[in-house]
């Protein structure tokens, strides 16, 4: 399986952006993508998850309301769109996939990752 991630860039403070992630190779019926970030010196953090039937979707608190998390099983792929971006949401994003049916917040549950893209918000 490869995730080929891509989006990212510089915003202002305020302002949107929209990461995708392809998912190619073996890829199950039933798995979980999902969505998380790493800002220097911190631990790489869970944003937001969703199930392959794309109805139920998990988000962390300080995201909830700002960011959209949804996928197109045709296409193989999951989009994280991200509005009113904030300074503290600058960190290295990272798509990733848990073939497991049961969602988890913690990175080591999952199997796969694609390459990091860098958020950059300005104030």
């Amino acid at each position: 399986v490869q995730l080929q991630a891509s989006g990212g860039g510089l915003v202002q403070a305020g302002g949107s952006l929209r990461l995708s992630c392809a998912a190619s190779g073996r890829t199950s019926s039933s798995y979980v993508m999902g969505w998380f970030r790493q800002a220097p010196g911190k631990e790489r953090e869970f944003v937001a998850a969703i199930i392959r039937s794309g109805i139920v979707t998990y988000y962390e608190d300080s995201v909830k309301g700002r960011f959209t998390i949804s996928r197109d099983n045709a296409k193989n792929t999951v989009y994280l769109q991200m509005n009113s971006l904030k300074p503290e949401d600058t960190a290295v994003y990272y798509c990733a996939l848990d073939f497991s049916v049961v969602f988890s917040r913690t990175p080591d549950k999952y199997d796969y990752w694609g390459r990091g893209n860098q958020v950059t918000v300005s104030s």
